[in-house]
């Protein structure tokens, strides 16, 4: 009856009606200047996606916007007097155009010339907004897409929420760049551009930066997986991104940016959604959004809440249980947004989501399909909380934002440890995290060809991890670490258009840490032996970050870039054994070329490829030590060259062709772990996996075999391709949408080291949507099938319901 209870909510929900109006006006306050300086408070004012057919057009002078008017008429105002129009795309996206010239009429002509037959007229949400926003807003100067030198890919809210909020597996599904180690939800480290480490959440930073709005999700936790509810758009910037993100940055970043109350509207959104899966358990989800302007619309509070559970799909037969790895997260978002006067902005906030795994989610290799048979009850809890103050000023064409958070994320996980023919053994780890940021930034965002940002943060993050292992009645604890870094940061980066449609940047970020760490339940006797030496460390270390990059655009709608960035991870303390061990800094350099054809969402057709190599210097990465447990170690230096391109096709209103794809080659081309150098010697002498592997009489290993039988840098797979169709139209009084996709994902290692370096991928992922509704409910029906992998098709129903 648990399991019910989902269902039967959503079900209830469904008949729940919307119970707040929409007010059709809104205030601005727009100031005079050109058309790149305008839009962007235009749209944040008015609550719309506005785009650019034309890029011509940025450095046209418009008319300032004052006072209380409908979108529409605040559009006009603005335009009033250029050589631009604006055209109605939905019911919240705009998109401006050139004017066309004003036709020559004959003076003997005796009647008006054929008028073109009328357009028809668009509904609420039948075309949705650009996938490609018209402003980069995590570039941190809010600059135009089509100047921004390198790959930022721009997800639009409403996109993802179509087929129901599914968390980062709805970035997942729509880029073939971004991949997922898929251990679980809450569980899960993510790799952008073949820069990856290992499937562990260890002591190592994450080489992806994930941020909500500009708030620092996490710092080395897992991705915590919020699910997008309520999400305005998802910017994904590939990496690195040193200069403005530092470390963490190595593939790049993923930024999530919610939508921000509104003092000007009034209302409520609920959806709810059912799921029925192939050989498993349904599902079910419901969610609601609630938007409350305060004194008299100069204040706002926007909440949001959602409960989801999926059904189980994987049965272990050993303990005779069926559909055994259920999921339920339960969370909600609060913020609440004061006018402190003289257009001073203050936003309180808070997060809060807990995930609850009843099991894993692997099968045996030699078991029948979607079965397992073990002993161990190997669940998974993560809760994740943060609280946040935001701080925003607009003036004479500048913008000041400070953002601070504080945030708890913990996670428990039960993983069998069992050896074969031996009784069932358990290992427990547990990793809590505390982290403060703040970040305090001045920028001009670009417009007449300059653009700039300056700015200073503080960063401390501790994150203690402790084992235990045994049976189910008794469990020692194992050796665990304690790992702290107090990081001080200046950074500052320029854009210019140093001659008409060439544009260059350059910035650079000086950090400043304190790093620390300790062993965690460290045996006494090992502990009075080596107290000074493998205990405890501290240090500090110091690093500059350059970028620079330049920009042409010699054609129209053909825009070419290159740019070098850096990225870096501190480094810190790692068990192995019984014993802390200290591992280094690893840095990345990359250099990057692209060149881009067409705006994507305005132009029949647009296309982009990229071409980048990076050099990584002491790789961090996890292996399996002696023991049979995670291990961290600066593992050697590798090279990474990826290709990645993308194509759409639009052939007539309404429809689209969308394929991605992307290739990497990566190599360990030096190897200086003696770690592993050992334990490819036990696995050889033992006639393990590594059989036959060439030992010296000193019991060493050749290089260029280490090299050979660990090099490939893991969890990446070497090409991985995305396909999508997306077909919109109008049937009688509703609008009709229908997406499909399938996406390739290739082969790959699951790690670094003899025991990790098993192949994984090779699998086809396969999707489809439909949604058939009006601008007040909207139900929709999903069903995705993946092939060649544990999961099964899944058939869900999902519908949204606004007031």
């Amino acid at each position: 009856m648990r399991h019910r209870l989902p269902l039967l909510a959503a079900a209830a929900l469904l008949c729940v009606p919307g119970a707040a109006s929409a007010a059709e006006e809104r205030s601005f306050d727009v100031p005079r200047g050109t058309l790149a300086t305008a839009l962007p408070l235009v749209s944040r004012q008015g609550g719309v996606s506005i785009s650019v057919g034309d890029a011509r057009l940025w450095n046209g002078r418009v008319r300032p916007v004052r006072g209380r008017m409908s979108v529409e008429e605040a559009i006009r105002r603005m335009l009033a007097g250029s050589d631009a129009r604006a055209v109605r795309v939905s019911a919240t996206s705009w998109r401006i155009e050139r004017r066309p010239p004003v036709a020559k009429v004959a003076r003997r002509a005796t009647s008006p010339p054929p008028q073109p037959p009328p357009r028809p007229s668009v509904p609420v949400d039948v075309i949705a907004p650009p996938e490609d926003d018209i402003i980069v807003t995590a570039s941190k100067t809010d600059i135009p897409h089509a100047n921004f030198a390198g790959v930022a890919t721009l997800l639009g809210g409403g996109d993802l929420a179509f087929g129901g909020e599914r968390g980062m597996d709805s970035i997942l599904s729509r880029m073939a760049t971004v991949s997922s180690t898929h251990l679980g939800s809450g569980r899960n480290k993510l790799f952008i551009r073949g820069i990856a480490d290992s499937s562990f959440t260890g002591p190592t930073q994450s080489t992806v930066g994930q941020y909500l709005g500009d708030i620092r999700l996490s710092y080395n936790a897992p991705d915590p997986d919020l699910r997008l509810y309520d999400i305005q758009s998802v910017e994904v910037l590939e990496g690195p991104q040193g200069t403005l993100y530092g470390a963490g940055s190595l593939g790049g970043i993923i930024r999530v940016v919610p939508r921000a109350p509104d003092p000007d509207v009034r209302f409520v959104q609920a959806s709810a959604g059912v799921s029925v899966t192939q050989h498993g358990d349904p599902g079910g989800d419901i969610g609601a959004t609630l938007n409350l302007p305060v004194a008299d619309g100069r204040h706002a509070l926007r909440l949001v809440g959602y409960m989801v559970s999926d059904g189980g799909y994987i049965d272990n037969m050993l303990r005779g249980q069926k559909d055994t790895n259920r999921v339920d997260v339960r969370g909600g978002r609060g913020t609440f947004r004061f006018d402190a006067g003289d257009d001073w902005t203050v936003d309180l906030g808070g997060v809060y989501q807990s995930i609850k795994s009843e099991d894993a989610q692997y099968t045996d290799r030699d078991a029948p399909p979607l079965v397992r048979n073990s002993m161990v009850d190997q669940y998974a809890r993560a809760k994740y909380g943060m609280g946040t103050i935001v701080v925003m000023k607009d003036w004479d064409g500048l913008h000041f934002q400070s953002s601070n958070a504080a945030v708890s994320h913990r996670v428990i996980e039960r993983f069998d440890a069992s050896k074969p023919g031996d009784p069932p053994r358990i290992l427990d780890q547990r990793n809590a995290t505390r982290l403060f940021v703040s970040e305090t930034r001045l920028s001009r965002p670009y417009r007449d060809g300059l653009g700039w940002v300056i700015g200073a943060s503080i960063l401390d993050n501790r994150t203690r991890q402790n084992r235990e292992y045994g049976d189910a009645f008794a469990q020692a604890p194992l050796t665990g670490v304690t790992n702290s870094i107090t990081e001080f940061t200046g950074y500052g980066e320029a854009t210019v258009e140093i001659v008409p449609y060439v544009v260059a940047s350059g910035g650079l970020r000086l950090s400043h840490a304190r790093l620390g760490g300790s062993g965690e339940d460290v045996p006494f006797a090992l502990a009075a032996a080596n107290r000074a030496i493998a205990i405890e460390a501290h240090r500090t270390e110091t690093d500059l970050l350059p970028s620079a990059s330049l920009l042409a655009s010699p054609v129209h709608n053909v825009t070419l870039y290159v740019r070098y960035q850096e990225g870096f991870r501190p480094g810190g303390l790692a068990v192995d054994s019984n014993f802390v061990r200290r591992f280094r800094n690893d840095r990345v350099q990359t250099v990057e070329g692209g060149v881009r054809f067409g705006e994507k969402g305005h132009t029949p057709f647009d296309a982009n490829i990229a071409v980048s190599h990076s050099r990584w210097r002491d790789i961090q990465a996890d292996f399996i030590d002696s023991n049979g447990f995670p291990s961290t170690a600066n593992i050697g230096d590798g090279r990474i060259t990826s290709i990645s391109g993308a194509l759409a096709v639009r052939p007539m209103p309404g429809l689209s062709f969308d394929l991605g794809a992307v290739y990497n080659h990566s190599r360990v081309d030096k190897l200086f772990a003696e770690a592993l150098r050992s334990i490819v010697v036990q696995n050889a002498s033992a006639g393990g996996i590594v059989i036959g592997t060439p030992v010296g009489a000193d019991g060493t290993v050749p290089t260029s075999v280490l090299i050979g039988r660990l090099g490939q840098i893991p969890n990446v797979a070497r090409y991985a391709a995305r396909a999508a169709v997306n077909y919109e139209t109008v049937m009688g009084d509703e609008d009709f949408r229908l997406n499909g996709w399938a996406n390739y994902v290739g082969p790959s290692r699951l790690g670094i080291g003899p025991i990790l370096g098993e192949g994984q991928g090779d699998y086809v992922d396969t999707g489809l949507a439909m949604r058939l509704g009006n601008g007040r409910a909207r139900p929709v029906a999903d069903a995705d099938q993946p092939l060649r992998r544990a999961r099964q098709p899944l058939l869900a129903g999902h519908a949204v319901r606004r007031g």
